[in-house]
């Protein structure tokens, strides 16, 4: 079928499709689907101003693709499984289908990545300004100062009970010797 032959709504439900990432096979059978109408990949294609085919596309659609995928791009609450309680809900009805068929093995696999997905362990939480906002000091300061007692050998003043100093033995070890 050629361009001239889908209407509007159908040439902007495949560009939107193609805006989100969804292969021309996929927006293909939503096509089917949604409007009963057969198109192949190649023809698809053709409304993906990314792709070769789609170099002369119109530039009403090309705004329209650019618009979607801006949009596609910057709102992920719009996507299910973003949200941590989609993936849990997901993960209950999994676990209990496990359950009822007897796949135990998946259903401690599920349970362990319940609980790995409830305790944070999927977040990636970094601080780079510093804890609670403040500057960021990647080496801590001691809080001592270290004096030379003898060649090899440091004092740390002040952190016995009885005053004396801790003396700590800074001496490098022998390399091993190898034996060719």
């Amino acid at each position: 079928m050629s361009r001239s032959q889908l209407g509007k709504d159908v040439q902007g439900h495949i560009v939107r499709g193609l805006a989100c990432f969804d292969t021309p096979t996929e927006v293909a059978n939503s096509v089917e689907k949604e409007f009963g109408i057969k198109l192949t990949r190649q023809a698809v294609e053709a409304y993906d101003p990314t792709k070769r085919a789609g170099a002369r596309m119109a530039k009403k659609w090309r705004a329209v693709f650019e618009e979607a995928r801006a949009k596609f791009l910057s709102d992920v609450r719009s996507v299910p499984i973003a949200s941590r309680t989609y993936r849990l809900r997901s993960l209950q009805r999994m676990l209990e289908r496990c359950e009822a068929s007897g796949n135990f093995k998946m259903a401690a696999e599920l349970l362990e990545q319940a609980a790995k997905e409830v305790g944070g362990w999927y977040l990636h939480r970094c601080e780079p300004s510093g804890l609670g906002g403040g500057s960021f000091n990647p080496l801590p300061q001691p809080s001592y100062v270290l004096v030379p007692a003898r060649p090899g050998v440091l004092a740390l003043p002040h952190n016995r009970p009885d005053g004396q100093p801790a003396l700590i033995d800074v001496s490098l070890p022998t390399p091993p010797v190898s034996k060719c």
